[in-house]
């Protein structure tokens, strides 16, 4: 590694590093500011708050603001190198933009595989414990607004339920029916199904039953039916009160194996969530390599020594950062509502600010 590439490094990753850290500790101080009167009254343990939520606090969302301040960083020192004629001195001496560029997008792509892994891996079982944490403290009366809930259960079986009321595990209006051969087979409702975590069943109540049972005499074969009322029955189905818990909750505690199998799950049972699952499998990757992207921007646009010092350059960076926001925002929304595909909608702005990044590259000072 040369000279050049060493300086580089360090001052890439030296400010990156201490600007992140003192974005992260301002979040920390308003967090805490904010929830300080709910852990006095609820008593929290100061080991839960460390531990449990503060120290998940800093993976979680220095990952999340990665991009951005990869993009402030090398617009900052990239600046300051320019008002010092540091890169007229280097590009006097020979060596390319394109020789410049390398260190640069060194230190992205170790940024942007460790924001990978924070992703895929880490990051999910940071959320475990910070998710439990908020659940236990922040979310206990917490309720789902879905109506109208249909469900996938098994082969063929399909839950309906009207309302269901997460605080008491119940569900109110529910049907269950099999299909067989495009034929229904099985019938059931009940006015509410109470879950029963002993043996992981549900409890029902005021109870319709109707079976079609399949009968032969002789050559000749017809469906006899049979209609049956309880006052209370017991059914064991594929469909628990973690299913309707907040999607948020189980979005970001699963790693990239146990998102993709999820979504395999919930699209075979008729989710109405999926879509939201695809864009975060799809997001963990897109969202790192938007640092290459950045870091070519931030390169190009800050290289040239202009009047004004660096406030020009941070003040069209950030711009840029904030359409590039919302940009992932909209066609998020996009891919949720199902106008377009979970992987379209996540890569469009990199492929939006790619042109740009080139764009700025050619007209950068060679």
């Amino acid at each position: 590694m040369k000279i050049l590439d060493k300086y580089v490094l360090k001052k890439f990753l030296g400010t990156f590093v201490y600007s992140i850290s003192l974005i992260l500790l301002v979040f920390i101080v308003f967090d805490l500011k904010d929830k300080l009167p709910s852990f006095l009254a609820d008593k929290t343990p100061l080991k839960e708050i460390i531990l449990d939520y503060y120290l998940m606090f800093i993976p979680v969302y220095g990952n999340m603001f990665s991009p951005l301040f990869t993009f402030i960083s090398v617009l900052f020192f990239t600046s300051r190198m320019a008002h010092r004629n540091e890169f007229v001195a280097i590009l006097s001496s020979g060596i390319s933009y394109n020789r410049i560029l390398r260190p640069y997008l060194i230190t992205a792509f170790i940024i942007a595989t460790t924001s990978l892994i924070l992703n895929h891996i880490i990051i999910p079982k940071a959320n475990r414990k910070k998710i439990a944490f908020e659940d236990k403290w922040f979310n206990s009366n917490y309720n789902t607004e879905d109506k109208n809930i249909h469900r996938v259960v098994g082969n063929g079986e399909v839950l309906y339920i009207y309302s269901f009321d997460n605080r008491s595990k119940m569900g109110y209006k529910m049907s269950l029916e099999r299909i067989k051969n495009n034929k229904q087979v099985y019938y059931l409702s009940a006015e509410a199904m109470q879950w029963d975590s002993t043996d992981g069943s549900w409890n029902l109540n005021n109870v319709f039953e109707r079976k079609l049972v399949m009968e032969s005499e002789g050559d000749s074969v017809y469906y006899k039916e049979e209609l049956n009322i309880y006052p209370n029955k017991k059914i064991k189905i594929d469909f628990t009160p973690n299913d309707l818990w907040r999607y948020e909750s189980k979005l970001e505690i699963m790693n990239y194996w146990e998102l993709k199998e999820y979504i395999e799950k919930e699209r075979q049972k008729g989710g109405s969530k999926t879509e939201y699952f695809e864009v975060e499998y799809h997001r963990r990757t897109a969202f790192p390599f938007a640092t290459f992207i950045l870091t070519i921007i931030g390169v190009s646009v800050s290289s040239r020594k202009v009047r004004g010092g660096v406030g020009w350059s941070i003040a069209l960076g950030l711009f840029l950062s904030a359409m590039y926001i919302m940009l992932m925002y909209i066609f998020t929304i996009l891919a949720t509502t199902g106008f377009t595909l979970p992987f379209i909608a996540v890569w469009i702005p990199n492929l939006l600010f790619m042109l740009i990044a080139y764009m700025f590259y050619k007209k950068a000072q060679k």
